[in-house]
Parts: structure tokens; C-alpha cells; sequence
């Protein structure tokens, strides 16, 4: 149940449409997001259908998915432990899709922790250009840096940095730029009773003011004719188009483009929330209870045409240890000669997109695929590794969704090699990577990580 004040003034603002808004039948949406770097939608839908995973479309964004069955425990399935999908409430996925990220793009996730709209961004790459996630809770970092390494991206960049050190360091890079802000929950009524608890006129306020820094911030870093998409999960005039209209009073490089063109779901947005306004809100667009999916509010902005700085490239390479490099040429032997860095012990695999020279001034959490870790003259690889590039492999241990060895792999235990051959070795379920074991006289040492087990 809504808290006093927000009906008053959702009533007040909505008049009669108030009911038929926030009406919903009571049911709280489950939902995933297909990773299309794993494989195509129609693929995936084929191996979910034969798994017993029964799904239907979202109409947030093409690669979204309502689960069909409640009862179906898709975050501890094989398929997720593959990167197959990303869970994810099914209206939280509209905002990175309206921008229409395509390969070789630069795009800036600015609040990305836990990682559900990076890993949607990351997949649009396919592999080229550069994604950079950036979290500035160090505490979040964590969450965001496994669920990217689970989902086998290869070509983006985790940083733990302030809104301001972004722009700092990174003016007028990206191509595209996603400011899911900090908000005050209204949208998530429904899924989390704590977000009621908390609410009041005065969070609101405190929210607003602090979205209005980080998109100021973040607006730096969008390159002329460049996207900004700015969301919410709230409902509030002061956070959502009054936020946009006092943007766009400020800045007259910014322009707003019209999300009617781009989005089938939910609902213009709502000028008579915002006074003396110097743009169409109806361009902006809201999600409501009524549409299918929680609360949230989006917004396109595109910067103007200008002159550009100059993009500086990053010198980061640094010669492979020798260890590394033979472990790679025995192992992956298609991967030995991309660029590499070695830092603090571990040996990264880089992106092959040229990276901007204002990351070096920044606090890196993850660049690009930390291959493994030299320890005592000796290369040991890392399970993000064989979680990115496991389908390249030398040396597989095939398995399927229906074999008994697959559960006994995902809680830990050793299992029967049938395959493999003896030495390091990617264990892939219906050809989707689950990790790497080490096989001796038939047996694979399991090497899966023990924080990412099926334990229950």
C-alpha cells in the first residue's frame, strides 16, 4: 500500500486516471533478459522451451522475457550460471534498450551495479566497441563485477569512481550514456514494503538533487550527436520531468528526443507535472502498475553537434608474461596474441577497442578478462577465463542440461571426464560455458567457485 502523501499527490496530479493507472492485478512480474553474445533469441528461446523454462515476450525490449511458471527457480538453473540471461523485474529492462546501442559503440553505464541494464548494453556490443561500468558504491562493485564475468563479456571496464571524476576524465567520449538515477523508489511499492517505509516529501527532494548532479555530471560525457538515456523507478513531478525540463533549461547543447519513435510500451510522459516547461514531455515516456511491469520513467536526450577534443588513446599493453602466453597458446590457442596487461599479479586480456586515456586516472575494478594469476613463476587461469572465452577452448568437457554430472559440477563436486583430455579443461552445458575443471585418469577436478555453487 502507497503512502499517504503519494496518493494525495498522485490523485491530485492524475484526477480520475489515478485508479486505472496503478491498478494491477496484484501479481508481481518474474522475468529475465536474453544475453545474445551466448546466442540469438530463437536460439535461446528453442533451449529454454526444451529445458522446461516456459517463457512468453516482454514488451519492454526484444530480448526480454516474463517467466511463465512462478515455481521455476531460473536463477539457479544451469542456463544462469552460463550467462544465458540476467534475472531481471521484465520493465527494468526498457531503459538501455531505447538506446539502440549498436557494435563498435562507446557506452557509459553510470549507476550499473548489480548489472542487469550493463549486461544488456554489453550484449547490444557484440563484442566490439567499449562498455565502461561505473559504481560508486565499492560495496555494489562486487555484484557487478561477477555478474559481468558470469554473462562472458569480453570488451568493458568496471571503475569505482564519483560522477565528477567521470567527467573529469572522460569528456565527450560515448557515444551512448545511461543515468539510471538515484531515486526514491516509487515504482517498487509493490516488490519491496521497505520502500514505502521510507518514503516522504523530504526523500524525494534529497533524491531529486541528487540526480540532478549525476545528470549534469554525466552529460559531460556524452560526444556531439551523441544519446543520453535518463531514468528513474519513481513516479515523482520533481525527479522525472521537472528534472528533464530543468536539465534542458540549463543546458542548450542537449536536446529531447522523442521516445514515442522508440518505445511501443507504457505511456507519454506528463507535462502537467512540470510549470513552465521549454520542451515536449510528451516525448518522455512512463511506465505505470497498468502496463505489465513496476514503476519507471525514461528520458532521451541528444547532445547537440559540436567539435569534439581529441580522443586520446590509454598506453596500456604491456609484453605477456611467458607463462601466460604458453599457457594461452596451449590452451587457447586463438587467444595468445590479443593485447594483454599485467597488474598487481593478475594478467588481463584487454578489449580490442582502443581505450580512452582517462581510465588511467581512474579507480579500474575490471578491464576487459582477467585470464589468471602468476603465482611462483607459475600461471594459473581464472574462472572469468574460461566464463568468456570457454566455447574457444582447446580442451572441452562437453555436458548437457540433462546429465547428471552438470548439478554435481554446479555444487562443487568432481565429476566423470568423458571428453576432455588430461590437463585444464572448459566444462560447457549444451555449448554454454560453466567454468573449467582440471582432468586427471578421467576424472575433473572441480574448479567452479565456491562463492557461485548450487548449495541448497
Amino acid at each position: 500500500m502507497p503512502s499517504v502523501y503519494f496518493e494525495a499527490r498522485e490523485r491530485a496530479l492524475l484526477a480520475g486516471a489515478y485508479d486505472a493507472l496503478y491498478a494491477s492485478n496484484e501479481r508481481v512480474y518474474r522475468g529475465l533478459t536474453l544475453n545474445t553474445i551466448r546466442m540469438s533469441r530463437t536460439q535461446a528461446d528453442r533451449l529454454l522451451a526444451q529445458a522446461g523454462i516456459a517463457v512468453s515476450a516482454a514488451p519492454f525490449c526484444r530480448e526480454g522475457r516474463l517467466l511463465c511458471d512462478e515455481s521455476v527457480r531460473a536463477g539457479v538453473h544451469p542456463y544462469h550460471h552460463a550467462g544465458l540471461y540476467y534475472i531481471q523485474e521484465p520493465s527494468a529492462s526498457a531503459p538501455a534498450g531505447l538506446l539502440h546501442v549498436k557494435p563498435g559503440d562507446y557506452v557509459l553505464d553510470v549507476c550499473a551495479a548489480p548489472g542487469g541494464k550493463s549486461a544488456q548494453l554489453a550484449a547490444a556490443l557484440q563484442g566490439q566497441g567499449l562498455l565502461v561500468s561505473n559504481e560508486i558504491d565499492q560495496t555494489r562493485t562486487a555484484a557487478l563485477k561477477s555478474n559481468l564475468e558470469r554473462m562472458g563479456f569480453s570488451n568493458t571496464v568496471i571503475v569505482n569512481e564519483s560522477t565528477e571524476a567521470l567527467a573529469q576524465s572522460l569528456p565527450q567520449i560515448f557515444d551512448k550514456v545511461l543515468v539510471d538515477a538515484p531515486c526514491s523508489g516509487e515504482g517498487m511499492f509493490r516488490k519491496e514494503p521497505a520502500a514505502v517505509q521510507q518514503h516522504s516529501p523530504a526523500l524525494v527532494r534529497r533524491c531529486a538533487q541528487t540526480a540532478r548532479k549525476v545528470l549534469h555530471d554525466e552529460a559531460q560525457c556524452v560526444k556531439p550527436g551523441g544519446l543520453l538515456c535518463f531514468s528513474t523507478c519513481t513516479f515523482s513531478p520533481e525527479e522525472n520531468e521537472a528534472q528533464v525540463n530543468a536539465f534542458l533549461t540549463e543546458h542548450h547543447d542537449f536536446m529531447l528526443a522523442d521516445l514515442s519513435e522508440r518505445a511501443a510500451f507504457g505511456a507519454p510522459g506528463e507535462p502537467r507535472r512540470c510549470e513552465r516547461a521549454v520542451c515536449d514531455l510528451k516525448k518522455t515516456r512512463r511506465i505505470y502498475p497498468c502496463h505489465g511491469g513496476e514503476g519507471h520513467f525514461m528520458a532521451l536526450l541528444q547532445r547537440k553537434t559540436a567539435d569534439t577534443g581529441k580522443f586520446r588513446a590509454m598506453e596500456t599493453e604491456r609484453p605477456m608474461p611467458v607463462q601466460a602466453k604458453e599457457f594461452l597458446q596451449q590452451h587457447f590457442s586463438r587467444l595468445a596474441h590479443g593485447k594483454s596487461l599485467e597488474r598487481e599479479g593478475g594478467v588481463w586480456l584487454l578489449p580490442q577497442a582502443v581505450l580512452p586515456q582517462g581510465l588511467s586516472r581512474l579507480r579500474v575494478v575490471r578491464m576487459g578478462v582477467q585470464a589468471g594469476r602468476m603465482e611462483k613463476e607459475r600461471f594459473v587461469p581464472a574462472h572469468a577465463l574460461y566464463m568468456a572465452f570457454g566455447a574457444l577452448a582447446d580442451n572441452v568437457e562437453r555436458l548437457s542440461v540433462q546429465d547428471d554430472r552438470t548439478a554435481a559440477w554446479l555444487r562443487g563436486e568432481p565429476i566423470a571426464a568423458y571428453s576432455a583430455q588430461k590437463g585444464y579443461t572448459a566444462v560447457l552445458c549444451d555449448d554454454l560455458p560453466l567454468g573449467f575443471g582440471k582432468c586427471s585418469e578421467n576424472i575433473c577436478k572441480n574448479h567452479y567457485p565456491k562463492g557461485l555453487r548450487n548449495v541448497k
